[in-house]
C-alpha cells in the first residue's frame, strides 16, 4: 500500500463526530518496517537534491522538549520556528487534491498563492485529465472564491462540453486542501492536521481520539525540488470535446522544456497562441458573459433591483457590465471608473492567520521570501472592455438605450466596432437614431443660430484621429483637450481603472461631437465631429481606409518616420492626397509647421500640453476653413464591407419600412394642419366634449334637469360625429402594424415610427419656438414702454403663434389619444366604426402592450385638460388580463414648468418621459417600472407606476386660465400617488411659495377624503447642497412656507389644520432632499454632474424606504381610484364629490362577509332552538338560561371568531380593512348577545305557553285515554264472537258516535273568529263619538299618498304663537301642513308599528294557544303607545283620531288572514269534533287488532308509530327550511350577497314585471315589499327546485329520522332488558333518545301500557309498521305543510330585514348598508326622482323632475323646518340630512328616467299632479329602454359608491345662493 511507507497512527472517532473523510479513512493499519521509506516523487521529476545540516535549526529550538506522540526518530520543530526552518529549505508551495471516494492523492508544486483562474488551470490541468469534472469542490478559501473557480474551470471547459454526460462515474468529489508547502505535504500530509480537518474515519483497529496531533516534520540532509513545469501537461487534448480520456497522460508524452524555459517560467508559444485566440472569451468569463448566451435586454436592466439601490462604489468582476449599465443609466459619467474588489487581498487576510504566533523576526523574514509578481498575473479589467462588452452583451433595444445615454455623458460612442469572435465590422446606425444635438453658431451678421439635428443627420466636418505603431503620448487625451478639458471624451491611459491590457476596445473607432455655444470662447465655431481608431491603425486597415476618406481632417500620431515602414507609404498617400492631413510626433520637438498647404507638422516632445493642444486646434480650424467636404453618420451604410445593424436586422428592417409607409402619408403637409386632417377624432371635437362634460358637472343656477339632459345630448351628438368621421389611412396603417404577432417587429415599429416623427416636426418646432420667443420678447418690450397702440396686435400674433406650436407637436401620444378618442365613440354608441378594420374593443389591447413593453401611456390629456376616463379604465383592465393583477406603487411627481422632473425620473428608473427646454411634457404620463422578484421580498408591490405630469405655473400656450388647472392637476396626481415628489427649481421664495400654495391644498384635500399619502421635497439646482447650515435652514424656511401656505389652504378648504404635519406625516429632515445643478459645466458640451446622479441614487432609497412600508395599491384599485378622482375634480368641490370606490368596495365586501358570518350565528341557533323547543315540548327542560345558550353556541362562536381573524389579517385589502375590523367585531358580538337575548326570550315564552295549555293537553289525553279503553274493552268483548270485517266495523261506528256525542256534550266547542269585528269592537270603545264605519270604506294607511289629512299642527303659545297658529290653520285648510321629513318621518313610524305588531302576533303563538280578543287589546295598546311617543318627539304636529283607527285597522286587516288561519290550526288540534274526526282510522285499526287477538307490545308498537308521525313530518319540515335556506344563501342570485345585491334585484323584478301598483309598494312601503319579494323569491325557488332539492332535501331527512328512531328503539330494548325495566322504562329511554330531534313524549301515547313486557316483540313491530308512516310521510310531502314561523323566507326576513332602513330625505331612497344600526353616514348608489314620491314645485301643479344627486352641486335651495338651505349645504339642515352622504352623480340615470316615461299617466292619477311646465319630461328620456334601465342597475350597483365611514366635513357657505321652493303632495 501506498502508505505504509509512512510513520503515522490511526485512532478511532464516532461517526457522528467524524464529518470529514480523508485517505486513511479505511487503511488497515500496516505492519512495522524498519526500512527507510521510499520517496513518493518519481526520481524523473527531481531536478536536484537540497542540503542543509541540522545547524541551520535555531539553537533556541534543541532545548524544547518534544511534543507527546512525536514519532521516534523525528525532530521536533517548534511552532514559531516551523515557517523559518521550511522557507530556509523550500522556495515552491504545494497543494493536495482528494479523491472522497477512493482517497486518491494529487500533490501539486505551485510559485506561489494560486488565484482563482490559476486554481481552475491547475484543476484542469492536473485533476481533470485523472479523475473528470468534480461534482463537488471544499476550499477554506470561502464561497466567492469557489464560485470563481467553478465559473473559470466551465471556461476552459470549452463551449461544446456536454455536462449531461459525466465521463467518469466512479469519480465522485474532489476536494481542495489549503496550500502548504512541500515538506509538509510530501511526510505528512493529512495525518498530522494543523486543526483544519478532522481525524480520518473510523477504520478497523483504530481507536477513538479525543484531540488534534500536532504537525511533525522529517528533517534530513536531502529533499525534493519539485519541478513544477514539467508537471503541467498539455490540456489541448480535451479542450472543446465533448468525450474525456479515462486515463492518465503517460510520462514520456509530456512535453520538455529548455532549461531558460525551466529557469524563466515563460509559456511556450503554443500556450502564447493558445490565450490570444481566446483572450476576448475569457474577459467575457470574467465579467460572466458567455457569447451563446441570450443577449441583455432594456427590460432586463430597467426594473428594480436590490443592486441599482446600491451605491456600488466597487464591485466584483462578475458585477462590472451590471453595475457600469446602471450607473450609465442615471447618467453618472463615473460608469468608467468603477473599481473592482481586491479578492487577492482578502484571500491573503483569510490566509494569514498564522502570523499571530510569529515574533517580528519571523513576520520579516516571511517578507523578505514571500514574492508578489503572481499576484499581479490578472491585470484589471480595463474600463472601455466592459464598456465595450456591455454593448457586445446588449439587444438592439439596449444598445440604443446605452449609446444615447453614452451621449447624454458627453463621451464618446462607438462608430465602427469590431465583433470580437469574427472580427466582422460592425456599423451601429440604430443605436445613433435617438440622439439630438443642440448648439449655437454665430451667422454672418453675427448672430446667434440655435440648431437641434438629429445626430445621424448632422452634416459636419469631421477630424480623424489615428496612430501608427506604440507612442508615448496619449491621442484620446489630446483629443479631449480640444473637445472639453474638464472631460475626458475619450478614455485614455492616464483615467483612473485603466490597465496594460484591453482585449475589446482595438480596432473600435469612436466618435464624439464638439458643440459650440454662441460665445466667443468657442474652440470651433461651427458643430465638429471627431473621430478616434484606436489601436496601431496599420493592424485595422479597412477602418482607416473608411475614415480616411470621409474625414475633413486627418491627424495621425506616430513616433517618427522610418522608409520602408508600412506606416510611412499609409503617410505618403495621405499627403499626396489633397485632404488635409496634420502629423504629430511624439519624437519630434517642433512647433506647429506649415510643410504644404494643408499639411501640418507638430513635435510634442517635451512640450506643454496646453501648447500643443492650441496648435493643433489653430491648424484643424485652419484646415477646416479650407475644407468644404462634410460627413453625415448615414452615410457610412454606403461601404458595402462593413455590417449596418439595421440592414441586418430584418425586425429592424421590416419596423422601419412600416414606419416610413406611415409617415410617407405626411409628406407636403402642413405640420399645423396634420392633426386636424390624420387625427380628427382628437381636436375640436374631444375638446367641444370635455369642455361640455365639464359644464355638465358644474351647473348653473337655474339649470333643470331638462339642462342637464340636454347637455347628455350635445356629449351624444360629439360621440356621434366623432364616430362618423373617418379614420385617416395613417391611423389603420398603426393599427393594423400594432395588431401584428411579430413582437419584436413591432417595437421596432414603434421606435421607428418615434424617431421618424421626431425627425419629421423638429425643425418646424424649432423654428416655432424661435419665433414663439421672439415674439415674446417683443410683448414684453412693449409693456415695459407701456405702448398699447401695438401691444394687442402682437399679443395676437403671439396667441396666433402658441396656437400653431400646439398643432404642430406631434408625437406617438397623439396617434395614440386618437385611438383612445376612436374607441370612446364606438363604446358610447356600442358599435364599430365603419373603417374600423378590427373590432374597436381590441383597441385598449394595444395600449397594454405599449405599457409592458416601457412606453408611456398619456393619462391626462394636456391639451383638453381631460382624463378619458373611458379609454384608461379599459386599458386598465387589458393590462390586468395580461400581467394579472398585480400591485401597483404609484410615484408622482409635481413642479414649475422646466424644473427637471422629467429629467429626473428618467435618470431614476431610465424611463423615456419627453425633456428638453420647455413645456415638453402636456398632461401627465403613466410608465410602469417592473419590481425584479428578489426586491419583491423587500416591498410590497410588482410594479412602480411612475406619473409625470406637465409643470405648473407655466405660461399657457393656449391662454387657459392657470390656477383652477393647476390645483386640479395637482390634486388628481396627489390623489393618485402613493408618493409625490415635489420638485422645487432654485432657491426664488415667490415661485416656491406659488407651488407649495398648490401642493398643500392638494394634500389637505387627500386628508378630507382619507387618502394618506407622502411626499417627498426635492430642492433641485442647489449651488452647495454639501453646505450642511445651509441646509438646516433652507429646511427652517420650506417648514415654516409650508405651514403658513397650511393655514391659507385651510380657510379656503374650510378646515381646521395650523401646521404641514397636521395634514400629512412628513419628516423635514428625512423628507427633504437638495439637488445639485444637473450639468457640471454649461451646456451644450457639460456632461452631467456626478453630484446630481449621486443624489439621484439617494433619492431613489428614500422612494425605497417609504414604500417597503405602503401597501400601494392593486390595478383594479388604481382604476377605480382614477375614476374617483376625476369625476370629483369635475365638480366644484372636490372634498364633496369624491367617493372612494376602493374603500367602499371594500367595504361591501366586509359587507357580505358579515352577512355570512350572521348567519352562520343566526342558522347555528336556529338548531340550538329546535333542539330546546323540542326539549320543552317534551317536558325535559323547564329553564332556559342565557349562559347554556352561549354554552351551545360556543362552537359556532368560535369559528365565526376565527373566520373574521383570517379574513381581516389575510385579505388582500387588510390594511383597509382594519379601519372597521373593531366596529364589525363589536357588532358581531352584539348580534350574538341580541340572538341569545331573543332565543331565550322565544324558548321562556314556550315554556309559559306550555304550563297554559297543559289543561287544554290534559283534557285531550284524558279523551284519548277514555276512547282508548273503552275501544279495548268493547273490543275484548267481540273478540270470539265475529272475525267479520263489515261487521266490526259497523260495531266500532256505533260504539265511536255514542262515545264522540258524549265527551262533544261534556267540551265547549271552539268558535270561530272575526278578528275586524273585534278592532272595530275595541276602537268603538276608545272613540265612543266617533263611528268606526263613518266613511265607506275605510283608508288603506299603506297606500296613502300623503299623510296631510291625518294631522293637525301643534299650538304654540303668546302673541307669535298666536300668529303662528293663524297661518298653521290656513296651512291646514289648504293642506299644505307637512313637508318632505314630516312624511318621511310618518312613513317610517307605519312601516316601524306594523313591523313590530306583525311579530307580536306571531309571539301569541295562536296555532297553540288559540285566539282571544285581549291579542288585540294588546295591539292597540302597543300601537297608541308608539304613536304618543311619536308626537311627543321633535315634530310639529299631532295626530287627529282618524289616523291611529286606520291605522289599527290597516295593520289588523293585514293580520286577519294570518290570525284566522292560526286559530283553524288551534281549532283543528283541540274542538274535539276536528280532532277526534281526524282519529277515527287510528282508533279503529287498534280496535281491530284487539278483536284480533293482538298483544298488547304489538298495540303499543303501532300506537309508537302512529303517535311518531305528526311529530317526525313537524321535524322533517323544520330541517328542511332551514336546509333550504341554506341553499338558497347560496345559490340564489338575489339573496347570496349584501343588502345592495337585493335592492338591485327587487328593482329589476319590478322593471321586468312592469307593475305600478307594485312599484307605489316599494316606494312607499319598501320593508313590506322587501318581504314580500323575499316570499316571492323563495316561493318561485321552491317551485322551480321542488324535485331536483326541496324533495330529496325532505326525503333524505326522512331517512336520518328513521335511522335515528329504529336506533333508539333497538337501544331502549338493551338498556331494558340489561336493568330488568318495564315499559315504563322503556318508554323514558325511547323518548330520550328522540328529545333533541322531535317533540314526542311519554304523555303523547293513550291508554294503559303496564302489560306490555316483550320489548323485543315491540321493536320488531316498530321496525315493521314505521316503514310504513314513513312512505306515508314521504307520499305526502308538500311545501304548503311548512310550519309559517319556519318557512325558508321567515327565516331570511329575519336574516336579512336587519339591515337599515332609513330612507334619503330627499327622495325616499333607502339605505343600502347591511347592518341596521351601522357607524357613519347613509348612502345609496343612485337616488330617485322626485316626482316619483308625489313632490311638485311650489305653488304649481307640476311634478318636480330633479334629482337629489345633482341638486346637490346645484345653486339651488330646499326648505326644512320653515328655514331655506343650499343644496350644496344640505348637512346644515340638521337631523336626518346631517346623517346621509349623498354624492354628486350628473350620470344619465336611466332606471327612473325610463320608470317616469312608462308610467307617466299612472304618476299623474295616483297624485294628481302632472309632468308640464318646468317639470316637463325631456325629451331624450323616452329614449331610454327597459333593457337601458335593467343594465344601469348592474352598473350603478356595481359602482364602489361612498363608504358610509367617509364622513364629509362641513361645506363652505356658498354666497348669492338662489332660493328654489318645493312643495309635496
Amino acid at each position: 500500500m501506498f502508505f505504509s511507507r509512512f510513520n503515522y497512527t490511526i485512532s478511532y472517532r464516532p461517526g457522528s463526530k467524524n464529518n470529514k473523510a480523508d485517505a486513511l479513512s479505511r487503511l488497515h493499519a500496516p505492519e512495522e518496517k524498519t526500512e527507510e521509506p521510499e520517496p513518493i516523487i518519481l526520481s524523473s521529476l527531481i531536478v536536484s537534491p537540497i542540503t542543509w545540516s541540522e545547524e541551520t535549526i535555531p539553537s533556541s529550538n534543541a532545548s524544547t522538549n518534544p511534543g507527546l506522540g512525536c514519532p521516534p526518530g523525528l525532530l521536533y520543530i517548534t511552532r514559531t520556528r516551523r515557517t523559518p526552518t521550511i522557507h530556509s529549505a523550500h522556495t515552491s508551495l504545494g497543494t493536495v487534491i482528494v479523491d472522497r471516494f477512493s482517497k486518491s492523492c494529487r500533490l501539486i508544486p505551485l510559485r506561489g498563492l494560486l488565484t482563482a483562474m490559476e486554481t481552475a488551470e491547475m484543476l484542469f490541468n492536473h485533476v481533470f485529465r485523472y479523475f473528470g469534472i468534480p461534482e463537488d469542490i471544499v476550499s477554506d478559501r470561502g464561497p466567492q472564491f469557489i464560485s470563481r473557480v467553478w465559473k473559470a474551470f466551465h471556461s476552459l471547459l470549452g463551449p461544446d462540453v456536454a455536462p449531461a454526460e459525466p465521463p467518469l462515474p466512479l469519480i465522485r468529489h474532489t476536494r481542495f486542501m489549503r496550500s502548504w508547502t512541500p515538506g509538509v505535504v510530501v511526510v505528512s500530509w493529512n495525518t498530522w492536521s494543523t486543526g483544519k480537518d478532522t481525524a480520518p474515519r473510523n477504520a478497523p483497529g483504530s481507536q477513538e481520539t479525543t484531540s488534534l496531533i500536532p504537525t511533525y516534520f522529517k528533517l534530513s540532509t536531502t529533499a525534493t525540488l519539485i519541478d513544477r513545469h514539467r508537471w503541467e501537461e498539455d490540456r489541448g487534448y480535451c479542450h472543446r470535446h465533448v468525450r474525456f480520456q479515462h486515463q492518465p497522460i503517460p510520462a514520456h508524452t509530456i512535453p520538455r522544456r529548455t532549461a531558460e524555459e525551466l529557469r524563466t517560467g515563460q509559456k511556450t508559444d503554443q500556450q502564447k497562441r493558445k490565450e490570444e485566440l481566446t483572450s476576448s472569451n475569457k474577459l467575457l468569463h470574467r465579467l460572466c458573459f458567455d457569447r451563446h448566451q441570450h443577449k441583455l435586454r432594456a427590460a432586463d436592466v430597467l426594473q428594480l433591483t436590490a443592486h441599482l439601490l446600491q451605491s456600488n462604489e466597487s464591485c466584483t468582476e462578475e458585477e462590472l457590465i451590471q453595475t457600469f449599465i446602471q450607473k450609465l443609466l442615471v447618467m453618472d459619467y463615473r460608469a468608467r471608473y468603477i473599481k473592482t474588489k481586491e479578492t487577492i487581498e482578502i484571500d491573503y487576510t483569510q490566509q494569514g492567520s498564522y502570523e499571530n504566533e510569529m515574533d517580528s523576526d519571523d513576520i520579516l523574514f516571511e517578507l523578505m521570501s514571500f514574492s508578489n509578481k503572481e499576484t499581479s498575473k490578472n491585470d484589471p479589467v480595463h474600463p472601455m472592455d466592459v464598456q465595450m462588452a456591455a454593448f457586445h452583451c446588449a439587444d438592439g433595444f439596449l444598445k440604443q438605450l446605452l449609446v444615447t445615454k453614452l451621449s447624454q455623458c458627453q463621451y464618446a460612442l462607438p462608430l465602427l466596432v469590431p465583433d470580437p469572435f469574427t472580427q466582422q465590422i460592425e456599423f451601429p446606425l440604430w443605436t445613433f437614431r435617438q440622439i439630438n444635438k443642440s448648439w449655437k453658431m454665430r451667422n454672418t451678421n453675427n448672430e446667434i443660430i440655435s440648431q437641434t439635428q438629429p445626430i445621424y443627420k448632422a452634416e459636419t466636418p469631421v477630424v480623424f484621429f489615428f496612430r501608427f505603431g506604440s507612442v508615448s503620448s496619449s491621442k484620446s487625451q489630446l483629443m479631449n483637450s480640444l473637445i472639453n478639458e474638464k472631460h475626458n471624451t475619450f478614455f485614455h491611459r492616464n483615467c483612473p481603472g485603466s490597465s496594460r491590457t484591453r482585449e475589446l476596445m482595438d480596432g473600435v473607432v469612436e466618435i464624439a461631437w464638439f458643440c459650440p455655444s454662441g460665445k466667443n470662447m468657442d474652440k470651433f465655431n461651427d458643430c465638429v465631429a471627431f473621430c478616434n481608431l484606436h489601436g496601431d491603425a496599420g493592424d485595422h486597415e479597412k477602418q482607416l481606409q473608411i475614415l480616411t476618406e470621409m474625414s475633413s481632417v486627418n491627424v495621425v500620431i506616430l513616433s517618427q518616420l522610418q522608409r520602408n515602414d508600412k506606416s510611412t507609404k499609409t503617410i505618403q498617400t495621405l499627403f499626396r492626397n489633397r485632404k488635409p492631413l496634420i502629423c504629430l510626433f511624439t519624437e519630434d520637438e517642433s512647433f506647429l509647421t506649415l510643410m504644404h498647404k494643408g499639411k501640418y507638422k507638430i513635435g510634442l516632445k517635451d512640450r506643454n500640453q496646453s501648447t500643443v493642444s492650441e496648435e493643433l486646434r489653430r491648424a484643424i480650424n485652419d484646415c477646416l476653413s479650407e475644407s468644404s467636404s462634410t460627413f453625415r453618420l448615414q452615410d457610412m451604410t454606403k461601404h458595402s464591407d462593413i455590417r449596418v445593424d439595421e440592414e441586418d436586422d430584418d425586425d429592424c428592417r421590416k419596423g422601419r419600412e412600416a414606419a416610413q409607409k406611415m409617415m410617407s402619408l405626411l409628406e407636403k403637409k402642413d405640420l399645423t394642419e396634420i392633426k386636424e386632417s390624420f387625427l380628427p377624432c382628437q381636436g375640436k371635437l374631444w375638446h367641444q366634449w370635455s369642455q361640455k362634460n365639464k359644464e355638465l358637472h358644474r351647473p348653473q343656477a337655474d339649470e333643470s334637469e331638462k339642462d342637464i339632459s340636454e347637455k347628455h345630448s350635445e356629449m351624444k351628438e360629439f360621440r356621434q360625429k366623432q364616430h362618423e368621421s373617418d379614420i385617416s389611412e395613417f391611423i389603420k396603417l398603426f393599427i393594423k402594424e400594432m395588431n401584428s404577432d411579430a413582437e419584436r417587429e413591432k417595437l421596432f415599429f414603434l421606435k421607428w415610427l418615434e424617431i421618424l416623427l421626431d425627425e419629421f416636426t423638429s425643425k418646424d418646432l424649432s423654428d416655432l419656438h424661435r419665433k414663439y420667443d421672439e415674439k415674446w420678447s417683443t410683448v414684453v418690450k412693449l409693456k415695459e414702454s407701456n405702448d398699447k397702440s401695438q401691444l394687442k396686435a402682437e399679443q395676437t400674433k403671439l396667441v396666433k403663434i402658441s396656437e400653431d406650436l400646439q398643432a404642430a407637436t406631434f408625437g406617438l401620444e397623439h396617434i395614440m389619444r386618437e385611438i383612445g378618442q376612436i374607441y370612446e365613440s364606438c363604446e358610447s354608441l356600442k358599435k364599430n366604426k365603419k373603417d374600423l378594420q378590427f373590432d374597436f374593443s381590441s383597441l385598449p389591447s394595444l395600449a397594454a402592450e405599449m405599457m409592458i413593453s416601457g412606453f408611456p401611456l398619456e393619462l391626462m390629456d394636456g391639451d383638453a385638460a381631460h382624463v378619458p376616463v373611458v379609454w384608461i379604465s379599459t386599458v386598465l383592465d387589458e393590462l390586468i388580463q395580461k400581467l394579472g393583477d398585480q400591485r401597483v406603487f404609484v410615484l408622482s411627481v409635481l413642479g414649475i414648468q422646466s424644473s427637471g422632473k422629467s429629467t429626473m425620473l428618467n435618470a431614476m428608473f431610465g424611463l423615456k418621459f419627453a425633456v428638453s427646454a420647455g413645456r415638453c411634457t402636456r398632461g401627465a404620463f403613466m410608465q410602469l417600472v417592473k419590481v425584479s422578484d428578489e426586491m419583491k421580498t423587500q416591498v410590497n408591490f410588482d410594479y412602480i407606476l411612475v406619473v409625470d405630469t406637465e409643470g405648473l405655473r407655466a405660461l399657457e400656450l393656449a391662454g387657459r386660465s392657470t390656477r383652477n388647472h393647476d390645483n386640479e392637476l395637482a390634486t388628481f396626481v396627489v390623489g393618485l400617488g402613493s408618493m409625490t415628489l415635489i420638485n422645487i427649481f432654485g432657491e426664488n421664495p415667490s415661485e416656491m411659495q406659488d407651488i407649495l400654495q398648490i401642493v398643500v391644498q392638494a394634500f389637505l384635500r387627500m386628508k378630507k377624503v382619507k387618502l394618506n399619502p407622502s411626499c417627498v421635497f426635492v430642492h433641485q439646482n442647489v449651488s452647495d447642497v454639501t453646505a450642511g447650515e445651509k441646509n438646516k435652514e433652507g429646511r427652517r424656511r420650506l417648514q415654516e412656507t409650508l405651514d403658513e401656505m397650511t393655514k391659507l389652504a385651510a380657510e379656503e378648504e374650510d378646515c381646521d389644520a395650523e401646521c404641514f404635519s397636521d395634514v400629512i406625516a412628513f419628516d423635514i429632515e428625512n423628507d427633504v432632499k437638495y439637488f445639485a445643478q444637473l450639468w457640471e459645466g454649461s451646456p451644450p458640451m457639460a456632461p452631467p454632474n456626478p453630484n446630481y446622479c449621486e443624489n439621484v441614487q439617494e433619492l431613489k432609497k428614500t422612494i425605497e424606504s417609504h414604500a417597503s412600508k405602503s401597501h400601494g395599491m392593486m390595478l383594479i384599485d388604481l382604476k377605480d381610484r382614477i375614476q374617483d378622482l376625476w369625476e370629483a375634480l369635475l365638480n366644484e368641490q372636490f372634498v364633496f364629490s369624491f367617493r372612494n370606490s376602493l374603500e367602499v368596495a371594500v367595504y361591501r365586501k366586509l359587507e357580505t362577509e358579515y352577512s355570512k358570518w350572521s348567519w352562520s350565528l343566526r342558522s347555528a341557533m336556529m338548531e340550538i332552538d329546535n333542539k330546546l323547543h323540542n326539549n320543552i315540548e317534551n317536558k325535559a327542560i323547564h329553564q332556559v338560561d342565557e349562559a347554556d345558550l352561549q354554552t351551545e353556541l360556543k362552537k359556532t362562536s368560535e369559528e365565526v371568531e376565527r373566520s373574521m381573524s383570517e379574513f381581516f389579517e389575510k385579505d388582500k385589502d387588510k390594511d383597509i380593512l382594519i379601519n372597521w375590523k373593531t366596529s364589525f367585531e363589536v357588532k358581531i358580538k352584539e348580534l350574538q348577545e341580541n340572538i341569545v337575548r331573543e332565543t331565550k326570550r322565544k324558548l321562556n315564552n314556550i315554556l309559559q305557553q306550555r304550563d297554559l295549555k297543559e289543561e287544554i293537553d290534559s283534557q285531550r289525553t284524558r279523551h284519548e285515554n277514555t276512547l282508548f279503553e273503552k275501544s279495548k274493552e268493547f273490543a275484548l268483548k267481540l273478540k270470539d264472537k265475529t272475525n267479520d270485517e263489515e261487521t266490526l266495523k259497523k260495531e266500532f261506528d256505533l260504539f265511536w258516535e255514542e262515545c264522540v256525542n258524549k265527551i262533544i256534550s261534556d267540551t265547549h266547542p271552539i268558535k270561530n273568529v272575526d278578528v275586524l269585528r273585534d278592532v272595530k269592537e275595541i276602537l268603538s270603545d276608545v272613540y265612543k263619538s266617533a263611528s268606526i264605519d263613518h266613511r265607506k270604506q275605510n283608508m288603506d294607511i299603506f297606500s296613502v299618498a300623503s299623510y296631510s289629512d291625518y294631522i293637525k299642527l301643534k299650538k304654540s303659545i303668546g302673541i307669535t304663537g298666536a300668529l303662528t297658529n293663524v297661518y298653521r290653520s290656513a296651512q291646514e285648510i289648504f293642506h299644505h301642513a307637512l313637508s318632505k321629513e314630516d312624511e318621511a318621518q310618518i312613513r317610517s313610524l307605519v312601516t316601524d308599528v306594523a313591523q313590530k305588531t306583525d311579530k307580536m302576533i306571531q309571539s301569541f303563538n295562536i296555532s297553540k294557544m288559540g285566539y282571544n280578543i285581549s291579542y288585540i287589546q294588546q295591539l292597540t295598546g302597543y300601537i297608541t303607545a308608539m304613536v304618543i311617543n311619536h308626537e311627543e318627539g321633535p315634530v310639529k304636529y299631532v295626530f287627529k283620531k282618524q289616523f291611529f283607527m286606520d291605522l289599527v285597522l290597516s295593520i289588523c286587516t293585514k293580520a286577519s288572514n294570518m290570525i284566522t288561519d292560526q286559530h283553524r290550526k288551534f281549532s283543528e288540534a283541540n274542538d274535539p269534533v276536528i280532532y277526534l274526526k281526524k282519529k277515527r282510522a287510528e282508533y279503529y285499526s287498534i280496535f281491530k287488532k284487539y278483536c284480533h287477538g293482538a298483544t298488547s307490545a304489538a298495540i303499543l308498537g303501532e300506537i309508537i308509530c302512529q303517535k311518531l308521525k305528526e311529530a317526525v313530518e313537524q321535524s322533517v319540515y323544520k330541517k328542511t327550511a332551514r336546509d333550504l335556506t341554506d341553499e338558497m344563501m347560496k345559490n340564489c342570485e338575489s339573496l347570496n350577497g349584501n343588502r345592495l345585491n337585493m335592492e338591485k334585484h327587487i328593482l329589476k323584478f319590478l322593471a321586468e314585471n312592469e307593475n305600478f301598483s307594485a312599484y307605489m309598494d316599494y316606494i312607499n312601503y319598501p320593508r313590506e315589499h322587501f318581504k314580500d319579494f323575499i316570499r316571492d323569491e323563495v316561493s318561485q325557488y321552491i317551485t322551480d327546485k321542488f324535485s331536483v332539492s326541496v324533495l330529496p332535501k325532505m326525503k333524505e331527512n326522512i331517512e336520518l329520522l328513521q335511522q335515528k328512531i329504529m336506533k333508539a328503539a333497538h337501544e331502549s330494548t338493551e338498556y331494558v332488558q340489561e336493568n330488568r325495566g318495564d315499559v315504563g322504562l322503556w318508554l323514558k329511554s325511547f323518548t330520550q333518545k328522540l328529545s333533541d330531534e322531535l317533540i314526542f313524549s311519554e304523555k303523547d301515547l293513550i291508554g294503559d301500557v303496564d302489560d306490555v313486557d316483550d320489548f323485543n316483540l315491540l321493536e320488531d313491530v316498530i321496525k315493521k309498521e314505521f316503514p310504513a308512516i314513513m312512505t306515508d310521510i314521504s307520499s305526502e310531502l308538500k311545501t304548503e305543510k311548512l310550519d309559517p314561523k319556519f318557512r325558508p323566507d321567515e327565516l331570511l326576513f329575519d336574516h336579512f330585514c336587519q339591515c337599515c332602513w332609513v330612507q334619503c330625505p330627499f327622495c325616499g331612497a333607502v339605505c343600502t348598508n347591511t347592518i341596521e344600526n351601522h357607524d357613519g353616514d347613509h348612502s345609496v348608489p343612485f337616488h330617485r326622482l322626485d316626482g316619483v314620491n308625489g313632490y311638485y314645485y311650489d305653488d304649481t301643479k307640476n311634478f318636480g323632475t330633479d334629482f337629489c344627486s345633482s341638486l346637490v352641486i346645484s345653486k339651488k335651495s330646499f326648505k326644512s323646518s320653515g328655514q331655506w338651505f343650499p343644496y350644496k349645504e344640505y348637512r346644515r339642515a340638521g337631523g336626518v340630512y346631517a346623517h346621509w352622504s349623498i354624492t354628486p352623480d350628473l350620470s344619465e340615470l336611466p332606471y327612473w328616467k325610463w320608470f317616469v316615461c312608462r308610467f307617466q299617466k299612472d304618476l299623474e292619477m295616483f297624485y294628481g299632479k302632472s309632468f308640464h311646465g318646468n317639470g316637463e319630461i325631456p325629451t331624450h328620456w323616452k329614449k331610454f329602454t327597459k333593457q337601458d334601465a335593467v343594465n344601469s342597475l348592474s352598473y350603478y350597483c356595481s359602482l364602489r359608491i361612498k363608504s358610509p365611514i367617509l364622513t364629509l366635513t362641513k361645506l363652505l357657505i356658498q354666497k348669492n345662493m338662489i332660493l328654489f321652493g318645493w312643495k309635496e303632495c
